[in-house]
């Protein structure tokens, strides 16, 4: 199947960003191919099931069915009923997550779909930036400064996991994961990592290798639980720590930014540990090791000097 996608950084917090776009009868309100919209048989827009029937400014039909729809997870996905595109078995989905470091958002758009054997091609590109991008890109000017909706509480209340934490990296998703990629070199990137090595000697893609470091004065082992080259992710347990928790695993996983070939990038950490405890962890694990180590890529590796 052909893939389209585009994703974007918007100046706005993510609640702010959803309670524009979660309207799934909303397009003609910031983007400029719509024209006029309607759900047919006069359903909400957030029933799964319904179909919106918009115009384009060329006067074109196209009817879409929302076929999820998540508050939880800033996101929906649909398809098409009427096409406007000369394609087959279209399902598009869009997803917002937050830039935790600076409250702003990041957007992805993408459909999967068949294309003629003498269109290949033609519309992914046509679909990526026609409609994806063009859409972010209006999009920004009518979110740019908004604040949450009173009230609002992101993730309805919990997030995912234990810490969940993201930045931008201004480097290509694929530069970024050359560089992080590599399980027993993070004390590159991390000023309080040292003396980190695979034990026995294994290599550092091996899933179920270990390595052994020191993180100031602790003394830790990790074992690489998973090793993903297509969504660009690893993840990890502790085996052998100093630090009051257990049940530790962890790991980044990034995006590709198509809008100025940057990065967004996830890492996330779960583990059971008193509320006590959990107290001085949580900011701690958040600040000092998972951002302190994407900030420090970004210095070191994506800065202009």
């Amino acid at each position: 199947m052909a893939r389209a996608y585009a994703s974007t950084i918007l100046d706005a917090p993510v609640e702010a960003v959803w309670s524009v776009i979660r309207d799934f009868n909303g397009l003609s309100s910031w983007h400029p191919a719509i024209a006029r919209s309607e759900i047919e048989d006069g359903l909400d827009v957030d029933v799964v099931g319904c179909i919106r029937r918009f115009w384009l400014q060329d006067g074109a039909m196209v009817r879409e069915r929302l076929l999820s729809f998540s508050d939880r997870d800033y996101s929906f996905s649909y398809n098409f009923e009427t096409p406007a595109f000369p394609v087959e078995n279209y399902r598009a989905h869009v997803r917002l997550m937050p830039v935790t470091d600076t409250d702003r958002t990041f957007a992805e758009w993408e459909a999967a779909f068949d294309e003629a054997p003498e269109d290949k091609g033609k519309f992914v590109d046509i679909i990526s930036n026609g409609v994806f991008q063009s859409g972010w890109n209006a999009l920004k000017t009518v979110v740019a400064g908004r604040t949450a909706p009173s009230g609002a509480r992101r993730w309805s209340g919990f997030p995912p996991n234990k810490v969940w934490c993201s930045t931008v990296i201004d480097g290509p998703a694929d530069a970024v994961w050359n560089v992080i990629r590599d399980f027993a070199g993070m004390g590159g990137w991390h000023d309080e990592i040292t003396m980190m090595h695979m034990i026995g000697g294994v290599r550092s893609d091996k899933v179920s290798g270990t390595r052994d470091f020191y993180f100031g004065e602790g003394h830790l082992n990790e074992k690489l639980l998973h090793l993903d080259d297509a969504e660009r992710s690893f993840s990890y347990c502790i085996t052998k720590s100093d630090l009051p928790w257990m049940h530790y695993v962890s790991g980044p996983r990034l995006w590709p930014v198509t809008d100025g070939n940057r990065t967004f990038a996830v890492w996330t950490g779960d583990w059971v540990a008193s509320p006590q405890d959990d107290v001085t962890l949580i900011p701690s694990t958040e600040q000092n090791v998972y951002l302190k180590a994407f900030r420090t890529v970004q210095e070191r590796y994506f800065s202009i000097r």
